[in-house]
């Protein structure tokens, strides 16, 4: 099963308050729904490709409603992947389920999101944010280079309604269109976490983040390793390029003119050729019994680079 498909399933699982069980079925019936005029009488058209939410959206119908005229189908798409279509049909009561979930108005015109009471209190609104994600929802596995987490929908007011939910928790969230869809979509790690909290997907979480903390572990000591090695590659450069000048001072018969402290640098650089200057600081205290720090170390190369230099010169 996907992580998409965890996420939904454990969602379909929570238990809820009629009022939660009123606000994430009206976010799933609002995203999957369509009516109909059939022999003079409306129909209320449900149609998902997902069994779990399909599932869903029965049992909330009848725990809310009970026994209501319906039917269903099961047809399989005729495209390569042929995923199963669930149609729910319900025959009665359709205008009536579409304003108990504030989805129409008094008059009868159906809204684009729902009113406002019904996602007044934030465990309604979490519930509607949860039967959103249900019903067109789907997000990256937490193995993926990439973290993402989207719902879509059929209009701009509806994607700005979600947006707006979102923020009621902190949860940032930006939107893009596709094709003819628009997309609430989370990008950031932390972002993705507070959702799946924030709609009861609890184990999907902690998968998340377990997940999450391994790989950015291993980022972390990816990029460890890196400094160090580039770090140790900066020190060798400097070494050879230490001993190169040493070695021409040498060779020119110069070494007897250096003053004493720079031939004691001298030695112990061609005698200690891949010491770091924390590892030379401490050689040169063992011989002379005299504390010298990495910038007085440095001070005395660039004395012996100037002299290398001069010899370059004639």
């Amino acid at each position: 099963m996907s992580f998409t498909g965890e996420i939904k399933q454990e969602i379909s699982y929570n238990k809820l308050k009629a009022c939660c069980e009123r606000s994430e079925l009206s976010a799933l019936i609002q995203l999957t729904s369509s009516l109909e005029i059939s022999k003079g009488r409306m129909n209320l058209l449900i149609k998902s490709e997902n069994p779990t939410t399909a599932k869903r959206i029965m049992v909330l119908l009848k725990e809310r409603y009970g026994d209501i005229d319906s039917d269903l189908t099961v047809s399989q798409k005729t495209n390569l992947r042929k995923n199963n279509v669930y149609r729910l049909t319900v025959y009665d009561k359709a205008m009536a389920i579409l304003e108990d979930l504030g989805l129409a108005n008094a008059k009868g015109l159906l809204l684009e999101h729902p009113l406002y009471p019904i996602i007044a209190k934030d465990c309604c609104a979490r519930a509607y944010l949860a039967g959103a994600f249900l019903a067109f929802g789907s997000c990256n596995s937490p193995t993926k280079t990439n973290y993402h987490l989207e719902i879509s929908l059929t209009t701009i007011n509806h994607a700005d309604f979600i947006v707006k939910l979102l923020n009621r928790f902190n949860i940032e969230a930006k939107i893009t269109k596709r094709r003819n869809k628009y997309i609430v979509y989370i990008k950031k790690a932390d972002a993705i976490s507070d959702f799946l909290r924030c709609v009861g997907a609890h184990e999907a979480l902690m998968k998340f983040e377990n997940s999450r903390i391994s790989r950015d572990f291993k980022n972390s000591l990816v990029r460890l390793d890196n400094c160090e090695i580039a770090n140790e590659v900066k020190s060798l450069k400097a070494a050879t390029e230490q001993i190169a000048d040493m070695e021409k001072i040498v060779s020119a018969g110069k070494f007897e003119t250096l003053d004493e402290k720079l031939k004691i640098i001298v030695d112990l650089r061609l005698q200690y050729r891949d010491y770091s200057l924390s590892e030379l600081c401490s050689a040169y205290y063992n011989k002379t019994g005299e504390k010298i720090s990495k910038s007085g170390l440095k001070h005395r190369l660039v004395k012996i680079r100037n002299i290398a230099k001069e010899i370059n010169n004639g």
